[in-house]
This record gives structure tokens, C-alpha cells and sequence, in this order.
């Protein structure tokens, strides 16, 4: 299990905390060097310190293609080559689409859906040079699209129908291009989510498993580590999440729609009046910087 990726050089962007912290992590754990790219210096500058040399960072902003690229090649020269790639910076937004702030919808789409587009673009010709493996990270929402997720569901779609378009592009060059769906992760979006927003707490409450549980971060972690060192097509997390894969023509259909349309009679509202009290469109924790 320490030997999994003996010899290999990981990217992780959104590797200031979260998801991309843990996996950063656990893949020096298992033998492996990294390169930390993301938005929170301080954060990275840490996790660096301590996984020592097997670890470097680079500050960079995903919706910025010069400095995501300029960040990979740096890390490229670094470690000397790119074996895998975790494509995991991502954000949420608060509000419905007639109430969220314009710049927090398009941020959303800009960091989740085209910050993983400059990742691939900048990484993969480091990639295909050792025949390595991206693991790009939607969600369940690619899945079940939920009222007031509005700009994260359409980036977590995209990401999919993304990350298969360019797996069938790498066959061509003996890359594989793998995608990620969590469900719910006990990570800082999740908490503070809830905590800004008791009615999205109630909502999930409603839904059927696994939409309304959390999976633990180090389950999370686990399964993505596996998932890169199999270079899985498909890391569903937790297992459960396949089954919304498989029923999503059921899920959108006119037969949901009744449960659907019950479900959100009430929360809706109460959401909407919840984001105009809070004054801000997003986590406390992400941050909101002008687009380079």
C-alpha cells in the first residue's frame, strides 16, 4: 500500500484544503511526490512543509490559462515529469437563478468547468509523455441536478460530458482519462454550506440515499487514491452514487417531477430568503478574487 505510487508525480489543483489536501497526502503516503497548485498560499505552504520534499506548490488561479500553465511547467521542470493529474478545484454558490449575483454564477462555471479545461490543456502533453492518468472531479450533481445548485450542477455536467469527450481523445496516445463523483464529502464547501443555510440542510435531509448522507473525507480520499492507482473510468463515492448514474433518465423525468415539485414548494423560498439575509453568494471560506 506505501509503494502504490512509488515514482510518480501527482498534480493537484484545488490542493489547498479538502479533497485535494487529502489526496495530496495520502499520495506521498503511498510513495508518490506532488505538486500542490491553488488560490490559498498559506495553506499550501504548509501542506508542503509537512510532506517535505516530496511536495512542492504554486500559487495559481484556475480560471487564469497562463498562470495554470505556467504553474504545471514549473512543476514539470521541478519533479521531472507528470505521471497523474487530479483536476479538483471547484466552488459552489448560493441562491436560485433569479437571484444568485451574475459574477457568482459565472465564477462558478469558470473555476469548475473551464478551470478543469486549462488543467487538461496544460498538463496533458506531460502526461502523454509517460502514458500517466487524470482523474477529473464532477459529482452526484452531474446526475441529479437540485434547485438553488443551478451554476454548480451545470459545471459538474460539463465536467463530465468533459472529461469523456477528452478520455476518448487520449486512447489515441495510451492516457487514461478518469471521472470522479462524490456525493456529499465532509469538507469545508458541505459545513459551511449548512451552516449558512439551514433550508439546504433540510433539503438534503429529504433526499434518498446516498444524496442525503456525508461521506467521511478520509472514505473520500481513499476511494480517489484507488480509483488513480487502478486509473479507474469511473470513482464513484461513495459506491452508492453509480446507482444515480444509471437511473438519471428516471430522476429527470416527468414521473419525479410530482416528489420534486413538493420537495422544493417549501425550501425554495425559505433558501431564497436565507442568501438575501446572509449577503453573499458563496462559502465564507472560498476565495473571491478578480478573474487575471
Amino acid at each position: 500500500m506505501t509503494s502504490t505510487f512509488t515514482g510518480r508525480v501527482a498534480v493537484v489543483t484545488g490542493a489547498a484544503r479538502g479533497i485535494g489536501a487529502g489526496v495530496a497526502r495520502e499520495y506521498v503516503r503511498r510513495g508518490g511526490r506532488v505538486a500542490l497548485i491553488g488560490l490559498e498560499p498559506d495553506e499550501l505552504k504548509t501542506i508542503a512543509a509537512e510532506l517535505g520534499e516530496a511536495a512542492a506548490w504554486w500559487e495559481a488561479d484556475v480560471r487564469d490559462t497562463e498562470a495554470v500553465t505556467a504553474a504545471v511547467d514549473a512543476a514539470a521542470a521541478h519533479f521531472g515529469r507528470i505521471d497523474d493529474v487530479l483536476a479538483n478545484a471547484g466552488i459552489a454558490s448560493y441562491g436560485t437563478v433569479r437571484q444568485i449575483d451574475p459574477e457568482a454564477f459565472e465564477r462558478v462555471i469558470d473555476v469548475n468547468l473551464n478551470g478543469v479545461y486549462r488543467t487538461l490543456r496544460a498538463t496533458i502533453p506531460y502526461v502523454i509523455k509517460t502514458k500517466g492518468y487524470i482523474l477529473v472531479v464532477s459529482s452526484l450533481a452531474a446526475f441529479t441536478p437540485l434547485a438553488g445548485l443551478a451554476p454548480y450542477n451545470a459545471s459538474k455536467a460539463g465536467v463530465e460530458a468533459l472529461a469523456l469527450a477528452t478520455r476518448q481523445e487520449m486512447w489515441v496516445h495510451g492516457v487514461k482519462v478518469g471521472v470522479c463523483h462524490p456525493s456529499w464529502i465532509d469538507t469545508d464547501i458541505v459545513r459551511g454550506t449548512e451552516a449558512d443555510l439551514p433550508s439546504f440542510k433540510a433539503i438534503r435531509g429529504k433526499l434518498p440515499w446516498p444524496a442525503n448522507g456525508t461521506t467521511t473525507l478520509e472514505d473520500c480520499v481513499a476511494a480517489i487514491c484507488h480509483g488513480i492507482a487502478k486509473q479507474k473510468r469511473r470513482v464513484y463515492v461513495p459506491r452508492g452514487v453509480a446507482v444515480a448514474n444509471f437511473t438519471k433518465p428516471l430522476i429527470s423525468s416527468a414521473l419525479a417531477e410530482p416528489i420534486a415539485k413538493r420537495m422544493v414548494r417549501k425550501t425554495i423560498p425559505s433558501m431564497e430568503a436565507e442568501v438575501a439575509a446572509l449577503g453573499r453568494s458563496h462559502s465564507a471560506h472560498v476565495p473571491v478574487t478578480d478573474k487575471k
